[in-house]
């Protein structure tokens, strides 16, 4: 996770940001916390990462 905020204005600005920049839209995950009437709503945002161990058998198979 890189990124936490209860403001959905905030998290729309920072995705805006992220497509200025050129950012793969594809490594972002966005998740909603829904906190109902307990607690207030959370979206954050995180960097998908490839599985170290997925990528290492690729590397050492001899198939």
């Amino acid at each position: 996770m890189f990124f936490e905020t209860r403001d959905k204005a905030e998290l729309r600005a920072l995705l805006r940001r992220l497509r200025e920049a050129r950012i793969d839209g594809s490594m972002i995950r966005i998740d909603t916390l829904c906190g109902r009437l307990a607690l207030p709503t959370t979206y954050r945002l995180s960097r998908f990462v490839a599985d170290p161990a997925c990528e290492s058998d690729h590397e050492h198979s001899d198939h």
